[in-house]
């Protein structure tokens, strides 16, 4: 006799959901844009897979994000990882962590080395003075595009989030 629940199970999805060439380009596009903190990356996400290139549903993407909220460790990666996954299997998975990483690692690296050499120079010191502002920027846009942010409870809490970041930056 069949079990309902095994008759009732999805076959397992071979092959790629998406051209894995096309999810490369996608998780590349999105590693250039993910500065700003776990708000901006998981918004950036959203933005570019669920609203402009619609592989995967809203739904389905905040099921995710409420998982990986619940494992230890940095969200915003675990979400890279398991839509990648979603999408293409293991290697969309390694690809989407390592691309999520690699960008801002060799920014940071190219910035550190700069600022180690020239930290005394004036353009040097004028540049990091402007990143800071580049940065909030960045983070309160995502804040006020991201999904989350419909209630204006949760409203008021990001922007009293944001001015206590950027009290901490004067």
């Amino acid at each position: 006799m069949d079990r309902p629940e095994a008759s009732a199970a999805a076959p397992p999805v071979t092959g790629d959901v998406i051209p894995f060439r096309q999810a490369l380009r996608a998780w590349f596009g999105i590693s250039l844009q993910t500065f700003g903190g776990p708000a901006g990356q998981i918004a950036v996400m959203q933005r570019t897979l669920v609203e402009e290139k619609r592989w995967i549903g809203q739904r389905r993407f905040n099921h995710a994000l409420n998982y990986c909220m619940l494992l230890p460790g940095p969200e915003a990666q675990q979400l890279a990882i398991y839509v990648g996954w979603l999408l293409n299997g293991t290697r969309g998975g390694l690809v989407a962590g390592v691309l999520f990483v690699l960008p801002g690692m060799l920014a940071l690296l190219a910035l550190s080395a700069v600022y180690v050499i020239w930290q005394d120079t004036t353009v040097v010191t004028a540049l990091f003075a402007g990143i800071a502002p580049a940065v909030l920027a960045i983070v309160a846009a995502a804040l006020v595009m991201t999904f989350v942010l419909r209630w204006p409870m949760l409203r008021i809490l990001g922007v009293c989030a944001l001015l206590g970041v950027a009290s901490l930056l004067l």
